[in-house]
């Protein structure tokens, strides 16, 4: 049964139905974490890009909650210095993809649709998401909050970019700011696209407890700012890869704190009846 915004909100800002394992990525050669479901074949998969700085355990809260709602959440911890190489780090996140599809992980409880991919990234990691899936045909949806742009440009990158994109602006980001950073991105996104603005939040709003880059970034960790994302995040990429309509509403109308400032097309491709 379909859901009210409100209830959608509610809903999907609490963790999920599903248990949850954490798993290393150095495993299988690649340093980061991974969280999935208990079991589960067959799992739409996440690939997750940090912000400048930021270690992946800032957001495990996230990748967990999104594990919780029945997708592999894997965030690689490279290119971590004060001079990252933007096109390496797009690389690793298509990397972990295929780490995703090609490991069974869970003792071989858990396997990923290779056609159940998306890419989602804050900051930098959110423009080098842009950069990886204008690479990747595999790559059926992007998300970013507090996008900020790359070198190469993920602004160019996103005019190649025909799958639906959501992007999450911090209203209050001194780092990044919507105007040149987030709104040029979507406007630019080559597929239906939305932008959203979190307007009380702040570019480091979606991260997860203390780090000594936060004396030289702007912001901190926010609680609102990490509910309203985690919700309209699980919302946007269960209708993504999954078809789940149940939660439409609170893509399709504003949200107290998370105002659709633009919008092109509809968010997600229409499902055939066989879907």
């Amino acid at each position: 049964m379909a859901h009210t915004a409100k209830q959608s909100l509610d809903e999907l800002s609490r963790p999920g139905p599903h248990e949850v394992l954490r798993g290393d990525l150095a495993l299988v050669g690649m340093p980061g974490v991974v969280f999935t479901p208990k079991s589960g074949l067959g799992l739409p998969a996440v690939a997750f890009g940090h912000g400048w700085l930021q270690p992946p355990t800032r957001y495990r809260g996230l990748l967990r909650h999104l594990a919780s709602w029945g997708f592999v959440a894997a965030a690689p911890a490279t290119q971590r210095g004060p001079l990252p190489s933007h096109r390496l780090f797009a690389a690793d996140l298509r990397t972990t993809l295929d780490v995703c599809t090609g490991v069974r992980l869970g003792d071989g409880a858990i396997s990923v649709n290779e056609s159940k991919l998306a890419l989602v990234g804050h900051s930098m990691g959110g423009g080098c998401a842009v950069l990886a899936a204008a690479e990747d045909d595999r790559v059926k949806a992007v998300a970013t909050v507090a996008a900020a742009e790359t070198r190469p440009s993920a602004l160019e990158a996103a005019r190649r970019c025909t799958v639906p994109g959501l992007h999450l602006a911090a209203g209050q980001d001194r780092i990044a700011p919507p105007v040149g950073h987030a709104e040029a991105i979507a406007q630019a996104w080559g597929g239906s696209v939305q932008l959203r603005s979190l307007t009380k939040a702040s570019h480091l709003g979606v991260v997860e407890g203390r780090h000594w880059s936060d004396l030289l970034l702007d912001g901190h960790a926010e609680r609102a700012t990490q509910r309203l994302g985690r919700a309209l995040l699980t919302a946007f990429l269960l209708r993504a890869l999954t078809g789940v309509k149940t939660y439409d509403a609170l893509l399709q109308n504003d949200v107290r704190g998370a105002e659709l400032s633009y919008g092109r097309g509809p968010l997600t491709p229409r499902l055939s009846a066989s879907s």
